[in-house]
C-alpha cells in the first residue's frame, strides 16, 4: 500500500533560520554540484564494499535539514503484532529502483521517486512468516542483474527485472544453507540475517546459528558461485586438525561445537583482494568447559583472501568468550594519518564499546592494545582466559563499569531501591564472569555496538558509531535439576536456559520472539502436541529443538501451558539431552530496570559518538534518543537502548533511527548537535540509505519496530526529501 506524502506524522524539532541563511540555501541548492551528484545510488549493504555508510550527496545539509519532509511512505502490509515482527533492512538503490525486504521476508522492488511497487517476491507464497533480514546483495554482468537474499535456510537468486527466481542457480533458484557444513545439522538452526558480499563471480556468505546449550551448527564462511550456486571455498572458523588455531580448542571441538560465525556481514578491499569480517562466540555462549583454550577464530576480526578463503591475518577481541561478546559487524575500511603519512587501516566497533584500529595489511594495532588481567570464573569446569585485550581508554566509547557508584540518581527512592538490589549481586568492571550468584553485565550482551556498525567520513577520517549502555544481569545454574522436581519447575529451568535469552519473561529479547506472557496467551488453548511440534521443527526465527528428549519437551510444554505443578518427577528416571555436556546454563539475559522500568545505571543509556581516527580519541558524544515519559517530565535526552546503524553524508549530517523513542534523527557531524528529528509510527531499528534521482536527494529508512527494543511493530518505509 502506498501513502502519499501529505499523509504523515508531525515534524519535531524544526528550528527557524534567519532570512540570509535561507537565501544562501536557495542559491546553494540550485548549484550543479548539489543537484548532479556523483554517487546517486546506494548499491549495496552499508553503501559500498568498505562498509563506509557514507554518501557524498550534500543537497540535504545542516542548513536546510529542518525542511526535510516525507516524499513517500510505503506500507509493506505484512507486519505482525504477535509475535512482534521487525524490519532491519538497509535498502539498496540501483538506477532508480529500490530493493527492500519486508517483515514477512518478502522482497520488493519500488520506484525510488514515488515508492510505487514494481514487483514483489514471496518465498512463502502467501503463508504467514516473520524473521530478520537486513537486505539483499546485487550482482550484474553488465547485461542482467541478480539479487541474492535469504529467507529461512534458503538462499535465493532473483532476476532484478522481474523478481522471479533464476532456475539455473542451485536447485531451481535456491541453495540450501544446510548443505556443505560437513556434518549432520538438519536438527539445528541455520539461516543468514545479513546479506553476503559480492566479489567478481563470488558471493561470500556467513550464517546465523543457535547460541544455546543445545548443539549448534558450525559457522563456516562459504563462497558461492554467483551463477551456479556451487560452493567455491570454505573457511572453518573452528579449525580442524592440521589447520592454524586447532590447538586453541579442546581436541574434539571442531566436530562437536558450533558458532564462531560471521553473522554480521563482510567488507572488502577489492584492490588487495582482502575480505574482512567479525565472528561470534562459540556455542554454548556462557559455559566453555568443553572448549578449553583461547578459541580461535571465535570473536575475531578475520582477513581472508577473497578468491581462495585462505587466512591472511586474524585479531581476537575476546579470548574464550563466556559473555556473548560477538564481533557483531564487519570492520570499516579507513585511513589514519600518523607522522604525515596515511595508513590504510580497519576500524572495528564491538559489543564491549571498544574500538580496535588495526593496520589493514598486517592486522597489527595502530593504537596500543593492552592485555589486562580480568576476574576468573568460579563455575565448576570452566577455565576462563586470564586476560582480555583493551584498546586505549580514549577508544572505549561505552560505559565499562557498574557498582553502587554508577547507580541512577533519577530519584532518591529509585537510587535506594537499586542499591538494595545490588547488595545481593556481584558488581564490578567489564568482563565480570557469570557465576552462580547474580552478576551485573555492562555493557550488556546486546550492548556497546551491535550489527548496525559504524559510518565513516573519508575526508575528515571520522568514525560515527552508536552504542547502548543499559545493564543486564546473569547467573548460572546446574543444567540437571534437584533429585525430585515437578514437570512445571523442570520446564521453567529449561526455559530459562534455552528460551529466556530470546523470549524473556515479560518482554521478548530478540526480534520475532513473543514474550513469555504472549507465548502463554497463544499456546495455552492449543493441544500439547502443538508445542512439541514447534520444538521439533522451529518456527520463523526460533531454532529447532528436536534434540531435546521427550521428558524435556513435555516439561517445557507444561511450563508454557502452566500445568504440571503437582506431580513430582525423579531425576534418575529422566532423560537429558545436553546436561552432561553442558552442566551449567545461564538463567538468561535478564533485564535490570529500576522500579519505574528505566535503566538502573546513570545515563546516557544510548549514545552516538564521533571518533577522530587520526588522534585516536572521541571527538564528541551525544545522547541518542529519549524516553518519552521522562521527556514529558522535562528531562533532557537520556539516550536509550538502540539497534540499527548510522549513515554520514557530504552535507555534514549523520542520519540514524535506532533509538526506542521511535524517531528518525539527524545530527550535525561536526558538533554532535541534534538538528532534526521526525516521529515515526514505529521504531526504525535499521540502517538508512540515501540516493539521488532527478536532481533530488532522498533519505530512506525502514520503521519496523518490534525487535530487541520490544516496542510496537510496524511495517513502513519512510522516504524523505526537501520540498520540490
Amino acid at each position: 500500500m502506498f501513502c502519499p506524502s501529505h499523509s504523515r506524522p508531525a515534524l519535531l524539532g524544526v528550528r527557524g533560520f534567519p532570512l540570509f541563511l535561507c537565501i544562501l540555501f536557495f542559491l546553494s541548492s540550485c548549484s550543479p554540484e548539489s543537484t548532479t551528484p556523483l554517487d546517486s545510488n546506494w548499491p549495496m549493504y552499508s553503501a559500498d564494499a568498505s562498509g563506509s555508510k557514507y554518501s557524498s550527496l550534500s543537497q540535504i545539509n545542516t542548513e536546510n535539514v529542518n525542511k526535510l519532509e516525507p516524499a513517500w511512505i510505503l506500507e509493506t502490509g505484512d507486519h505482525r503484532t504477535a509475535p512482534r515482527s521487525t524490519i532491519q533492512c538497509n535498502p539498496i538503490i540501483i538506477d532508480s529502483i529500490v530493493y527492500m525486504t519486508t517483515p514477512g521476508l518478502k522482497v520488493l522492488a519500488v520506484h525510488g521517486e514515488t515508492g510505487e511497487e514494481i514487483w514483489r517476491f514471496d518465498p512463502y507464497e502467501g503463508r504467514s512468516a516473520s524473521g530478520v533480514n537486513r537486505g539483499v546483495s546485487y550482482w550484474t554482468d553488465g547485461e542482467s542483474g541478480r539479487l541474492f537474499y535469504v529467507a529461512g535456510s534458503s538462499l535465493y537468486a532473483l532476476d532484478t527485472n522481474t523478481g522471479k527466481v533464476i532456475e539455473s542457480f542451485g536447485e531451481s533458484g535456491i541453495v540450501d544453507l544446510y548443505a556443505g557444513l560437513g556434518r549432520p545439522v538438519d536438527f539445528m538452526w541455520v539461516t543468514a540475517a545479513t546479506p553476503g558480499i559480492v566479489f567478481e563471480d563470488l558471493l561470500i556468505m556467513g550464517t546465523t546459528l543457535g547460541e544455546g546449550p543445545s548443539p549448534a551448527a558450525p559457522g563456516h564462511i562459504r563462497a558461492y558461485d554467483v551463477k551456479t550456486g556451487a560452493i567455491r571455498w570454505i573457511f572453518h572458523t573452528i579449525p580442524q586438525p592440521g589447520e592454524f588455531g586447532y590447538e586453541t580448542w579442546s581436541p574434539d571441538s571442531w566436530k562437536e561445537l558450533g558458532g564462531a560465525n560471521a553473522w554480521g556481514g563482510f567488507t572488502l578491499d577489492k584492490e588487495r583482494g582482502m575480505l574482512f569480517c567479525g565472528t561470534g562466540s562459540s556455542s554454548y555462549d556462557h559455559w566453555g568447559g568443553n572448549r578449553i583454550g583461547q578459541n580461535l577464530f571465535a570473536n575475531c576480526i578475520l582477513a581472508l583472501n577473497v578468491r581462495t578463503g585462505e587466512r591472511i591475518w586474524h585479531y581476537q577481541t575476546v579470548h574464550h568468550d563466556i559473555w556473548d561478546y560477538d564481533v557483531p559487524c564487519p570492520p570499516n575500511l579507513v585511513q589514519v594519518e600518523q607522522d604525515g603519512k596515511l595508513i590504510d587501516a580497519i576500524a572495528q566497533p564491538t559489543k564491549m564499546g571498544h574500538l580496535f584500529v588495526l593496520n589493514r595489511e598486517t592486522g597489527k594495532p595502530i593504537f596500543p592494545v593492552e592485555e589486562v588481567a580480568v576476574p576468573q570464573s568460579t563455575v565448576p569446569g570452566e577455565e576462563t582466559w586470564p586476560t582480555q585485550p583493551f584498546p586505549p581508554p580514549s577508544l572505549r566509547y561505552a560505559q565499562q563499569r557498574f557498582t553502587a557508584e554508577e547507580v541512577s540518581e533519577r530519584t532518591p527512592a529509585v537510587a535506594q531501591a537499586i542499591r538494595e538490589r545490588l547488595a545481593e549481586m556481584v558488581t564490578g568492571d567489564i568482563f565480570l564472569p557469570p557465576g552462580t550468584q547474580d552478576a551485573v553485565t555492562l555493557p550488556q550482551f546486546n550492548g556497546g555496538t551491535d550489527w548496525g556498525g559504524a559510518a565513516y567520513h573519508p575526508k575528515s577520517r571520522t568514525l560515527f558509531v552508536n552504542c547502548s549502555n543499559e545493564a543486564e544481569w546473569i547467573s548460572m545454574v546446574q543444567a540437571k535439576p534437584a533429585p525430585t522436581i515437578t514437570s512445571f519447575e523442570l520446564g521453567k529451568q529449561l526455559y530459562r536456559g534455552l528460551c529466556g535469552t530470546c523470549h524473556g519473561n515479560t518482554l521478548a529479547r530478540n526480534p520475532g520472539a513473543p514474550s513469555l506472557t504472549d507465548l502463554r496467551e497463544v499456546v495455552a488453548p492449543k493441544p500439547i502436541g502443538h508445542v512439541q511440534a514447534i520444538l521439533n521443527t522451529g518456527k520463523g526465527q526460533m531454532p529447532k529443538f528436536a534434540m531435546l528428549s521427550a521428558d524435556e519437551k513435555d516439561a517445557l510444554a507444561a511450563f508454557i501451558r502452566e500445568t504440571g505443578k503437582e506431580e513430582l518427577l525423579e531425576r534418575s528416571k529422566l532423560d537429558f539431552s545436553f546436561a552432561d555436556a553442558i552442566p551449567y546454563v545461564a538463567t538468561g539475559h535478564n533485564e535490570f530496570k529500576d522500579p519505574d522500568g528505566f535503566p538502573v545505571n546513570k545515563p546516557p543509556w544510548g549514545t552516538l559518538t564521533a571518533i577522530d581516527l587520526d588522534a585516536g580519541k572521541i571527538k564528541w558524544q551525544s545522547p541518542l534518543g529519549t524516553y518519552r515519559e521522562l521527556e514529558a517530565q522535562g528531562s533532557p535526552p537520556t539516550g536509550t537502548f538502540n539497534m540499527g546503524g548510522p549513515i554520514v553524508t557530504g552535507g555534514g549530517l549523520v542520519f540514524i533511527g535506532a533509538a526506542m523513542d521511535e524517531r528518525f534523527h539527524a545530527f550535525d557531524a561536526e558538533t554532535g548537535a541534534l538538528v532534526w528529528e521526525y516521529q515515526l509510527e514505529a521504531g526504525a531499528y535499521s540502517t538508512p540509505s540515501t540516493y539521488s534521482l532527478g536532481g533530488r536527494q532522498y533519505v530512506l529508512i525502514a520503521a519496523g519496530g518490534g525487535g530487541k527494543p520490544g516496542t510496537k511493530a510496524g511495517g513502513k518505509y519512510y522516504c524523505f526529501a526537501l520540498p520540490e
